[in-house]
């Protein structure tokens, strides 16, 4: 199993720095200029469609909920395990190059999620359901390409990620209070997770509507009082930061792989953090009712910037600001130098709290995670069995997760993840000009006084072709 495990391990390693993470970065590109930098042009403009997001649902999903589902799944242990881990190998430079890709990943969520909402269908329950699979099958027009994607995001994210997720959670509340039995950790999961994705995606959505918020806003003001208490450290770490990025200078002084490692593992980074381009954001957008298309890309964008500039920043400040002290501590890894260094700040009275933010990061993912596999299995089947299966195997894979040893599913991940990207962002090419043509009719209303504006797609001047909709 161990070897079978390591030959995973290598063939990820491959796809994600040779095809996934250059796919990622070249389509974000394409999509900035086809859209006008969208996310430069129109950055207030989002923050100002936030503010009114939970208004006008009409009984269904809101777009704030929408956008606090996708969030609870960016905003995980990857912005603090995956954080440590790209700053211990590429160092502070690292995080340059994270903001670099969070600023092309914004135009990426931008598209994906537009289109999602272009191309979504009503479900039997009164709710939306979209997506890539969705987009892939009315827009590209082959159902059997948009089947390929919703069958390998069914097992990655209803099987593969939560287990991965609760075993993260095993891992850290047990290494922080070490009495604590694996088989109760899956009897708080089942406590927690069975109620709440047995109620299905409403009830997630009710969910992460108050906990993505109040999770993201708590991990940031300690970071930010952190910050506050080492603020004249913060212009020489500035300056760090810009220097690494150049020059390659890893913790503690090191090279470790120079200027490519720290381009690399900030734009690995970056891009697997915030989800863009991977195609799950989407299956949450899709659900949001919205009066234009445009206005949840714009959420959906917002949330690759909180998710990257502001939380993944934010640990990065905290492990950069404890110094080499902690960087070079005795047994010092990614999955424990975030927790040192918030220690190292504060006092050692934060562990406890620490494996409990850890342990709502990673179940914030795991629900969204069973949004996004409920999605795509209503486009494999409408049946009323399928969403049953998908919810029970997520709870299932959530308990099994936290007493196991998952080393072929963690490093399965990866790879699962290279097949749901490259769909997708062949899918984001194929179909940009519906959205370029849906940010103009949006942009053409504003410019004409409209505050709140409509998307009829019957004769539109702007779409490159009649779309077939009984939604818009």
């Amino acid at each position: 199993m161990n070897e079978l495990a390591e030959m995973i391990l290598a063939v990820a390693d491959w796809l994600t720095l040779y095809v996934t993470m250059w796919a990622l970065a070249g389509v974000g590109i394409f999509l900035t200029v086809v859209t006008r930098g969208v996310q430069f042009r129109h950055f207030w403009h989002m923050c100002k469609t936030v503010v009114v997001s939970r208004e006008g649902a009409k009984g269904g999903i809101s777009s704030f909920q929408a956008f606090t589902i996708s969030l609870a799944a960016r905003v995980g242990v990857g912005n603090v395990f995956g954080v440590a881990a790209a700053l211990l190998v590429g160092g502070p430079g690292a995080v340059f190059w994270m903001w670099v890709v969070a600023a092309v990943g914004m135009a990426t969520s931008f598209v994906e999620s537009t289109l999602a909402q272009i191309f979504k269908v009503r479900d039997e329950d009164g709710t939306f359901r979209g997506g890539p699979a969705y987009y892939m099958w009315k827009g590209v027009g082959s159902r059997v390409y948009g089947a390929v994607f919703a069958v390998t995001t069914v097992i990655t994210c209803a099987f593969v990620i939560t287990s991965v997720q609760s075993n993260a959670i095993a891992g850290t509340l047990i290494a922080a209070m070490p009495s604590t039995s694996a088989w109760v950790v899956a009897a708080l999961l089942f406590a927690f997770a069975g109620p709440i994705i047995l109620g299905g995606i409403r009830s997630v959505a009710r969910v992460t509507e108050w906990m993505a918020p109040i999770m993201a806003t708590i991990y940031l003001g300690m970071a930010l009082a952190i910050c506050l208490l080492n603020i004249s450290a913060l212009p020489h770490l500035f300056a760090e930061i810009f220097r690494s990025a150049f020059t390659g200078a890893a913790l503690g002084g090191g090279t470790a792989g120079g200027v490519l490692a720290a381009i690399i593992n900030g734009t690995k980074r970056g891009l697997f953090s915030n989800e863009a381009g991977q195609g799950t954001a989407p299956n949450a957008a899709a659900t949001a009712t919205v009066s234009h298309p445009v206005k949840q890309g714009f959420i959906q964008s917002l949330g690759v910037f909180v998710d990257t500039i502001l939380v993944c920043t934010a640990t990065a400040f905290v492990i950069l600001l404890a110094g080499p002290a902690v960087w070079n501590g005795e047994g010092v890894n990614p999955g424990n130098l975030t927790t040192l260094a918030i220690t190292a700040h504060l006092g050692q009275w934060v562990q406890i709290p620490m494996a409990l933010m850890i342990f709502v990061l990673a179940f914030s993912s795991i629900i969204a995670a069973y949004v996004y596999s409920e999605v795509n299995m209503s486009f494999v089947t409408s049946a009323a069995w399928g969403r049953w299966a998908v919810r029970i195997l997520s709870v299932f894979s959530t308990c099994l997760g936290a007493i196991v040893t998952l080393d072929v599913a963690w490093n399965a991940v990866d790879i699962a993840m290279a097949v749901m990207t490259v769909t997708n962002l062949t899918a984001l090419v194929i179909l940009h000009k519906w959205v370029v043509g849906a940010l103009k009719d949006y942009e053409s209303q504003i410019k004409r006084g409209i505050s709140d504006p409509r998307f009829v797609a019957k004769d539109s001047q702007f779409l490159p072709r009649p779309l077939q909709s009984e939604i818009w």
